[in-house]
């Protein structure tokens, strides 16, 4: 477990490692399962080490806004400070890729913060990483029309599954960007005049 971890985690040191691999409960859950509603409270840091979560907002009517997604090495920041000051959740996290989680208890964590510099800088660069992506999206919302919105939508989706043909329907588009299903058909079409996606069912293959 601890070969698993270092390739995994390569910034933590041994003897953060090893008291991870001491105090740690493994969660696997399937994809499609939520595993984080909004209003929940939050009673463990969790570290991802194989697969990929989404991130997003949900709106008072159940819409969904796409914010991140965590995948292998990284944690939610967000669940962090809830966790941290003990407020409910304003997030909710969906498995889009069989993921397997590391739980470690709460109490662990500022401990860890005064005795591991590693897990120091760890979080430090979580709350970093995910702030900077948070006014990237933020500048994507509020200077970009929505035609921009979606490119730089499905340029995200490609960095994050590391591959140029992304299995999305137009309706999930359209519930990630907050718009119906017909403005991201229309737009998608678009872009497949301008040679930038090829439009199969349920497929796009990104060309940009």
């Amino acid at each position: 477990m601890q070969e698993q971890l270092n390739k995994i985690f390569p910034s933590f040191s041994k003897e953060l490692i090893q008291d991870i691999e001491a105090n740690q409960i493994v969660k696997k859950i399937n994809v499609g399962e939520i595993i984080m509603r909004t209003g929940q409270y939050i009673k463990n840091t969790v570290l991802v080490s194989k697969g990929t979560i989404k991130v997003y907002r949900e709106d008072i009517d159940g819409g969904e806004f796409f914010m991140y997604y965590i995948q292998a090495g990284q944690a939610c920041a967000l669940s962090m400070v809830c966790s941290v000051n003990n407020e409910k959740s304003q997030i909710m996290a969906k498995v889009v890729d069989d993921v397997e989680l590391i739980m470690v208890p709460l109490d662990l964590m500022d401990k860890w913060m005064m005795q591991h510099r590693s897990w120091y800088e760890f979080v430090i660069g979580s709350y970093r990483n995910r702030f900077e992506e948070v006014l990237e999206l933020i500048d994507s919302i509020a200077f970009r029309a929505m035609d921009e919105r979606l490119e730089f939508y499905l340029k995200r989706q490609v960095e994050a599954c590391g591959c140029k043909e992304l299995k999305l329907s137009h309706q999930e588009i359209g519930s990630d960007l907050n718009t119906s299903r017909e403005v991201i058909s229309r737009l998608l079409k678009k872009m497949e005049q301008r040679g930038l996606v090829v439009l199969n069912r349920n497929q796009i293959e990104i060309l940009m």
